[in-house]
């Protein structure tokens, strides 16, 4: 499957550090779509890890395209995310903590098509209507792109 399943194998759900590359997409009406996670339950903007020698920039692209269907054309880099709140243990027990940089888009083309393995439903939110319960690494920056930036977390 890629890099993290191959360091997975090594070191079962130990903590790794995994960098990320995610995009939140946002439509001429300003809302951005989300996934609800397959995994968790929780929603999320799109993304992933990098696979060694990926630019974040292609990973993001990637993901986007892998999850939703839809292709980016130009993207902005909102930030880079990092640190206790970027601390996750995944359904499985995984253990991570992600160094995510995260892009906003609003130029894509494409049909949407979520993603059957990992995507269980797709939905535009406005900034001020997010819902409750986001995935917890998603929030930061999510927070951030809808004016939040102190929000809840």
């Amino acid at each position: 499957m890629g890099y993290v399943s191959d360091i997975r194998k090594k070191i079962g759900h130990d903590p790794l550090m995994i960098v990320g590359a995610s995009v939140i997409l946002v439509n001429e009406r300003g809302q951005t779509l989300l996934q609800r996670r397959a995994d968790n339950g929780m929603w999320a903007y799109h993304g992933g890890s990098t696979d060694l020698g990926e630019s974040v920039e292609s990973a993001a692209r990637r993901e986007l395209l892998e999850e939703t269907g839809l292709t980016a054309g130009d993207m902005t880099l909102l930030g880079v995310f990092s640190g206790p709140d970027m601390g996750y243990t995944y359904p499985n027990g995984d253990q991570a903590y992600i160094v995510d940089c995260v892009f906003v888009c609003r130029d894509y083309s494409g049909d949407i098509r979520p993603q059957e393995e990992e995507v269980s439903e797709l939905r535009w939110f406005s900034p001020d209507a997010l819902p409750a319960e986001i995935s917890p690494t998603c929030r930061p920056a999510l927070y951030l792109w809808a004016g939040k930036a102190s929000a809840q977390r």
